[in-house]
């Protein structure tokens, strides 16, 4: 009888969540799973804003060490937060199927059904720069917050309306796994508040070399969406922006009429007070899906965006 698998995560509650959806998949293929807690430095440092914290990979690098040093054999990431250039020795082994990437709205008052509707002023949290700045690109007389937390934490808050908060924005993928669409007001258009490069997607992280761990989750691979997650980190690797940059990015499956096909990348970046927005796009290649990020990156460069991202 083979050892236990060894699933790194996260101990909040989506991370757990997101742990034990894995865990039950590989059981149906037979694979038995031990869960191993990770602390990472974000989620020790929840006092300021991702993006006031130095280096990169928050919520990833502990797990990294853990795989490094054997700790565990499989680091399971919210691919959002996974940065484009992995550690050597490690690799990315599979994408299981991706939950809707959209962003949402939780509002305190209701009735509030869009962005639109908040009243001028209004306090809406976040501590996303990405989102910051999409927000004061479309309503620059909100009010921007800081918001740390886990999910239901921040879910709580502006139910709550802790420090005058009227509302926030979500992944909305994080709010199903938990069991929370009760607390949407409304799901955002992609195109209009544009979600952060693999949002909604899982990433499964393993040793470059362990021939095991990799048989064992190639099950959980989804093409489809591993093509999707392929080309928006291939955007943000070649516009060399870190999981907390501006830039956001969305690939719509088919041609946005209801039909299949491989679809097409829409990116973007914004100035960080969100007085210039910049929004390219190109069909996605299934064959190389990474050429279309490449390809929107060039497009973005050629319409400034270099200089937004402080280059």
């Amino acid at each position: 009888m083979s050892l236990p698998l060894k699933l790194g995560t996260r101990g909040s509650d989506l991370a757990r969540s997101q742990a034990g959806w894995v865990r039950t998949a590989l059981a149906a293929h037979g694979i038995a799973v031990e869960l191993v807690i990770v602390r990472t430095r974000g989620d020790a440092e929840v006092d300021r804003p991702l993006h006031q914290l130095e280096g990169k990979g928050f919520f990833t690098k502990e797990l990294e060490d853990a795989l490094l040093g054997g700790r565990i054999d499989v680091a399971v990431h919210s691919l959002k937060d996974l940065p484009t250039q992995l550690p050597e020795a490690l690799a990315l082994a599979a994408v299981p199927p991706r939950a809707d990437p959209a962003e949402v709205l939780v509002a305190r008052a209701a009735g509030v059904r869009a962005i639109a509707e908040l009243p001028a002023g209004a306090r809406v949290g976040t501590s996303s720069l990405r989102r910051v700045a999409q927000l004061r690109y479309l309503r620059p007389d909100l009010e921007i917050v800081a918001l740390r937390g886990n999910v239901p934490t921040r879910v709580r808050k502006v139910r709550e309306g802790v420090g005058g908060l009227a509302a926030a924005l979500l992944a909305q993928a994080g709010l199903e796994r938990l069991a929370l669409t009760g607390a949407i007001a409304a799901r955002l258009d992609p195109l209009e508040v544009m979600p952060a490069p693999g949002q909604g997607a899982l990433g499964l992280e393993l040793r470059a070399d362990d021939r095991r761990a990799r048989q064992a989750l190639a099950p959980l691979e989804h093409p489809p969406s591993a093509q999707q997650v392929a080309a928006e980190r291939s955007l943000l690797a070649a516009l060399e922006g870190g999981c907390q940059a501006p830039v956001a990015a969305y690939c719509r499956v088919g041609d946005g009429s209801g039909a299949t096909g491989p679809g097409r990348l829409f990116g973007r970046v914004t100035a960080p007070d969100g007085s210039v927005q910049i929004t390219a796009s190109a069909p996605l290649d299934g064959r190389d899906p990474a050429a279309a990020g490449r390809t929107v990156a060039d497009l973005l460069r050629a319409q400034g965006a270099s200089r937004l991202l402080g280059r």
